[in-house]
C-alpha cells in the first residue's frame, strides 16, 4: 500500500485478490486506495418572511440599483428609506403582503402586492412587484420570492395578479413564465428612459379560484 498522505482516507471494502479482508479497493489488478476528502460546505438557504421597518435601508438601496441601471421601474430617482419604510407600512396596513428574501443574514431581495388599480371593482385583481439585489441574481431569489408572495395574495383574497414588466426586461418575463403568468398584453413605446423608449408587458395568473367562483363578498 502506497504511503499516507495528509487529507486522504482510504476506502476499504473487500478485494478478490486482496488476502486481507477489508482493507482497500481492487478491481482486477487495479487497486486504489486513497482518495482527497471534499470539504463539507453547508448550502446558504434563502429565507422569505415578512418586512418589517428596519428594512427599508436594504429595500431602498436594493431599489436603488434598479432605478439607476435598469428598465424594470419606470423611476428615474431613487426613493428614500424613509419612503420605502412608510410603504411598508402602508401596504401591510392594508392587510396585502411584503416579504423580503434573505441569505445569510443580508437582505438580497424583496416583493409586495397590491391592488392593480385604486377602484373598489379592481379589490380582487392585484400587482407584483420584485426585485432582486444585483449582484444575487440567478441563485433562484426570485423564483423564490414569487412564488411565496402568490401564496401570501391568494390568502388575502385577491383572484387575479398582474405584472407589469418595465422595459419587457426578458429575465423578468422568463420568471414569470416559470411561474404561471401567461403574457396578457403589450403596451408600446409607453416609458423612455436611457435615451430609449420602452414597452410595459402584462403578464397575467389567477389566483385561487380565479373567476371560476364569485367572491364571498361583492365590490361596494
Amino acid at each position: 500500500m502506497g504511503k499516507r498522505i495528509p487529507a486522504l482516507i482510504d476506502v476499504k471494502i473487500p478485494g478478490p485478490n486482496s488476502g486481507q479482508g477489508f482493507d482497500r479497493f481492487q478491481y482486477g489488478d487495479f487497486c486504489v486506495s486513497q482518495f482527497p476528502v471534499l470539504p463539507m460546505i453547508e448550502p446558504v438557504m434563502t429565507e422569505i418572511r415578512n418586512a418589517q421597518a428596519f428594512d427599508a435601508l436594504a429595500i431602498a438601496s436594493i431599489y436603488a440599483e434598479h432605478v439607476r441601471s435598469g428598465t424594470a421601474s419606470f423611476d428615474t430617482i431613487p426613493r428614500k428609506a424613509e419612503e420605502m419604510a412608510q410603504k411598508i407600512s402602508g401596504i401591510q396596513a392594508r392587510g396585502w403582503p411584503f416579504l423580503v428574501a434573505e441569505r445569510g443574514g443580508e437582505i438580497v431581495g424583496y416583493a409586495y402586492a397590491t391592488q392593480f388599480r385604486d377602484r373598489p371593482a379592481y379589490c380582487f385583481a392585484c400587482e407584483d412587484s420584485i426585485y432582486v439585489r444585483a449582484d444575487r441574481t440567478g441563485l433562484g431569489i426570485g423564483s423564490t420570492l414569487l412564488r411565496e408572495l402568490v401564496a401570501a395574495a391568494t390568502v388575502c383574497g385577491f383572484r387575479q395578479m398582474i405584472a407589469v414588466i418595465g422595459g419587457g426586461e426578458p429575465a423578468s418575463v422568463a420568471l414569470h413564465s416559470r411561474m404561471g403568468f401567461a403574457h396578457a398584453g403589450t403596451m408600446r413605446s409607453v416609458g423612455r428612459k436611457f435615451g430609449r423608449w420602452l414597452d410595459s408587458v402584462y403578464m397575467q395568473r389567477e389566483l385561487g379560484e380565479g373567476d371560476s367562483a364569485a367572491p364571498e363578498r361583492e365590490p361596494g
